[in-house]
């Protein structure tokens, strides 16, 4: 197994979502508020999104075999995109039924010290996992703009980023939603709080869903990565320009790069004869077509070793520039 993005901030995630699943529970059967039970729900159902991502983290962290030669780096992604669906179904699903179910109810809202209590340490075990997340994002992506982590990340600490950064904002939701149906009497700002959480729910399940989808179609390495690329092909003396670039991101941190290149006669013809070996060989053959044949023959067998020793120079030195690319195709038009 190799080591892997997103492998810390997940346990984490996983250890405190766990801890604040239990402790919302409880809360919700001594107080059977609505926004506390979509709390419940939502640490209950990053629980499990999180045990899938765990799953398809340490798959992904697979060597390559004779049946996959490219690895196995987009069971990241597959897995990634049941748990936002998890988020979208079991989350999202349950915290709106319950309510509009809420809204009808009979009993009586129990809020006490326990409760806030609660809400008070989700809150400071929530932070914790975020700042653990955000760590890990900029640590594996050190040349990128902060911004741009949220484009170009891994997807995985990415909804780790998503989920407690929103799941924040779910408890201070729903502080005051149970805070403003005590001092009220009105249970409808409990109901009220549980529904902005399914909306917060499923705005963020459908840009995980979709952000893992462009990876799981083959999504393209970072634009300015590519051009980089191309420039340095297009800077060899026996290449004339690049054709038909194209690359995919086969895990993160993982890329595979193919293009087919148009040989530069000129710059070829000089690597072939440095130390005057072309004036020499003509020298020797002028007089003697015999000979002249069988250097053609010779130089014809030369070209494509010459080609063929260049761009394995040139790959070497493109993955010495960018690790991140592992498969290298080279194509001559």
């Amino acid at each position: 197994m190799k080591k892997s993005h997103g492998l810390v901030s997940v346990i984490f995630a996983l250890i405190g979502n766990w801890t604040v699943t239990m402790l919302k529970g409880i809360a919700f059967l001594i107080s059977w508020s609505g926004a506390m039970f979509s709390e419940t729900i939502h640490s209950f159902a990053d629980t499990l999104n999180q045990s899938f991502l765990l799953v398809g983290i340490r798959r992904a962290s697979k060597w390559a075999n004779k049946d996959f030669v490219y690895g196995f780096g987009k069971e990241r992604f597959f897995r990634a995109v049941i748990s936002a669906c998890g988020i979208f179904f079991i989350g999202a699903g349950i915290t709106v039924y319950h309510g509009l179910q809420s809204l009808f109810a009979d009993h009586e809202i129990i809020t006490t010290r326990v409760t806030f209590a609660v809400l008070g340490l989700s809150f400071i075990i929530e932070s914790i996992t975020f700042g653990i997340a955000i760590r890990e994002l900029i640590h594996s992506n050190p040349r990128k703009k902060f911004f741009n982590l949220f484009i170009n990340g891994d997807p995985v600490t990415l909804a780790v980023v998503y989920e407690d950064g929103i799941a924040l904002l779910w408890v201070i939701v729903a502080f005051f939603s149970i805070l403003i149906a005590k001092i009220t009497g009105q249970r409808i700002w409990d109901s009220i709080g549980s529904l902005m959480i399914w909306v917060m729910l499923w705005v963020m399940a459908i840009i995980l869903i979709n952000k893992n989808r462009e990876f799981l179609i083959e999504k393209a390495i970072p634009k300015e990565v590519q051009e980089e690329i191309i420039e340095m092909l297009e800077g060899e003396a026996i290449i004339e320009k690049v054709l038909d670039f194209k690359s995919w991101i086969l895990d993160i941190g993982k890329y595979r790069i193919k293009c087919e290149i148009e040989c530069n006669g000129t710059g070829l013809l000089k690597t072939i004869g440095r130390d005057n070996f072309l004036k020499k060989e003509y020298e020797k053959i002028k007089d003697n077509y015999q000979d002249f044949l069988e250097f053609c023959i010779d130089y014809t067998r030369r070209v494509p070793r010459v080609i063929g020793a260049h761009i394995d120079d040139i790959e070497k030195r493109i993955k010495e520039r960018f690790p991140q690319i592992k498969h290298i195709d080279i194509e001559i038009n």
